[in-house]
């Protein structure tokens, strides 16, 4: 009876023990869905928010204000700033941050030829090319006449390119002539050699595209309602041949220059679409993804350069031979510039890049900001609101010169960043053992991380706390997706680069983008090789100056160059 009485209660504790087991299990897995949940409504919350609330990544600063009215007002002590009228106590969000196909088999048009532009009903100039050595010494004859396309704010314009023929006396006959004692003025020299285009209409179809985001299709609709049709073969074959000219003389001078002499250089990069080679079966595929650099050395050039892979091979060719100051985020591909300056036996290349790294806050605010707004968390809105007034404080001093404006860092603004990370370092640790892979733990491990490279802005007055003026150059990358949705091929990808290169930098010196690639185009093609960089945007107003404004407002003919000034420009044209 007993035996049988033990054996009952052994039993039932195991029942118990098992109800138990099994309730411990339901508990986890209810837990583990309750926390799957919570991470998916946080993420569902920070999707809704990046949608609905513009990319400034604006938030209630009030708020902020008033819950750390206390702390900031410490800080402010702290810095010294108490009372200041020149901090803007606005909220700081930023940084001044053709008919559908049938579905048959589409039949290749049989090409007609060069176009007769005689036909076109188009206003005309027309350009006289003479011969400067015959000119004085032979009798004009008539002319050679032909005919290419150009451009006025306004639409297209017929221009005759009318060589003058001479019937040159006999004791100057030479025996290579065409006619006996007739001579014909040389062809003038063209950025694309025997095409159509005029160096105006080069540059309004390039301006279009790569300035204001037109696809090629837009402009050759456009065009033709101008009285002009123009396929939008032509103009890629024409932008690609273009873009890799200029490429190849002035973008190349450019560059050299920059990595020679800049003292910073920003970059960030983004992706672009490259239309896939044809299959032979004519299957279709998708596009392929390549990516666009930016690169701004300091406020004189931008650039910009496609690459198929985004890997830090192709970031230390970039920088190859440059040992200033790098502005970027804290992507991997951007560690190799940094290695030589940290590891003493790194590269053994000795033009391999040595950088030294400069991180971008905006960054840093952004994971706080998204933090903030998902979870609500009080440590993620101070930190929020410690970044806000940095912010602050910085940008009432933005039209300082360069040695005050390290001095009002040094004295204001470096004691509120020591306390930032003094905040930062001790909160990191204690997100770490509550949930390290939380995102208030991401977010203050990319400060403490980067602490160094983050606090680097201080150390000299010229340079930015944001990386946020390359952001916005590749804003057109962004908006070129939206509207041409991909380059045609690798070549075509990095003509583009090159276009958007000269686009930018002009912009940047406030030069007309239109009116200076019109200007380059016409005289590129009779420059000096090793005085390129005079053509720079950074140059130009100057060497404008220096050359013929009648030869310079001709669409062709001879163009005189001016001797080189004296001192050079730069000393890096002798190495060019």
């Amino acid at each position: 009876m007993e035996r049988a009485l033990a054996a009952a209660q052994v039993a039932h504790a195991a029942e118990l023990a098992a109800e138990r087991d099994a309730r411990k299990n339901v508990e986890a897995e209810r837990d583990r869905l309750r926390a799957a949940y919570d991470e998916l409504k946080i993420q569902a919350d920070l999707a809704k928010h990046r949608i609905t609330i513009a990319k400034a990544e604006r938030i209630d600063t009030t708020q902020l204000e008033i819950e750390f009215a206390t702390k900031l007002a410490e800080l402010d002590a702290l810095a010294g700033m108490v009372g200041d009228p020149a901090i803007n106590r606005e909220p700081a969000a930023a940084d001044d941050p053709s008919s559908p196909s049938g579905g048959g088999k589409k039949l290749r048009r049989k090409g007609t030829g060069r176009r007769n532009l005689a036909l076109s009903d188009l206003p005309e100039q027309r350009v006289e090319v003479i011969d400067p050595v015959l000119d004085p010494i032979a009798e004009r004859i008539g002319f050679e006449e032909s005919l290419i396309i150009g451009y006025q704010r306004g639409g297209p314009i017929r221009i005759r390119v009318a060589r003058v023929k001479y019937k040159v006396p006999e004791h100057v006959l030479d025996a290579d002539l065409t006619m006996p004692g007739v001579i014909t003025a040389p062809a003038p020299l063209s950025l694309l050699p025997k095409s159509m285009a005029a160096p105006s209409l080069i540059s309004r179809i390039a301006t279009e595209k790569f300035c204001w985001g037109m696809p090629l299709h837009r402009i050759e609709q456009r065009l033709a309602l101008e009285g002009f049709p123009l396929s939008r073969g032509t103009m890629s074959r024409w932008i690609e041949q273009a873009g890799a000219v200029i490429g190849a003389t002035l973008v190349e001078a450019m560059r050299r220059e920059a990595l020679a002499t800049a003292f910073c250089i920003a970059t960030d990069a983004t992706g672009i679409l490259v239309q896939p080679t044809p299959r032979d079966d004519r299957k279709p595929q998708p596009c392929e993804r390549a990516h666009m650099f930016v690169q701004i050395a300091d406020a004189d050039a931008v650039f910009f350069e496609f690459t198929p892979r985004e890997n830090s091979e192709f970031v230390s060719e970039l920088f190859r031979g440059f040992a200033g100051m790098v502005q970027a985020d804290a992507k991997s591909v951007f560690d190799v510039l940094y290695r030589r300056s940290k590891e003493p036996g790194g590269d053994p290349d000795p033009d391999a890049a040595a950088c030294t790294e400069v991180a971008c806050w905006s960054h840093a605010r952004t994971k706080y900001w998204e933090t903030a707004i998902a979870t609500q968390h009080v440590v993620a809105r101070e930190a929020l609101a410690r970044v806000m007034r940095m912010f602050q404080y910085d940008r009432a001093w933005k039209s300082l010169p360069p040695a005050e404006r390290k001095a009002k860092r040094d004295r204001h603004l470096r004691p509120h960043v020591i306390a930032f990370f003094e905040f930062a370092e001790p909160a990191f640790a204690r997100a770490k053992l509550e949930d390290p892979r939380g995102m208030l733990a991401r977010a203050l491990g990319y400060s403490v991380r980067q602490r160094d490279a983050l606090m680097r802005f201080l150390d000299d007055g010229r340079l930015e706390m944001t990386n946020n003026h390359s952001e916005r150059q590749l804003r057109k990358i962004a908006t070129g997706r939206n509207a041409w949705l991909f380059v045609g091929s690798h070549d075509h990808g990095q003509a583009a680069a090159n276009f958007l290169t000269v686009i930018a930098s002009a912009r940047l010196h406030r030069l007309d983008p239109e009116i200076y690639l019109r200007d380059l185009c016409r005289v590129l093609p009779h420059w000096p090789r090793q005085r390129y960089i005079e053509l720079a945007p950074r140059y130009w107003r100057t060497t404008r100056a220096r050359l013929n404004a009648v030869e310079l407002a001709n669409e062709a003919g001879p163009m005189t160059v001016p001797e080189q000034p004296l001192p050079t420009l730069t000393h890096v044209q002798r190495e060019l």
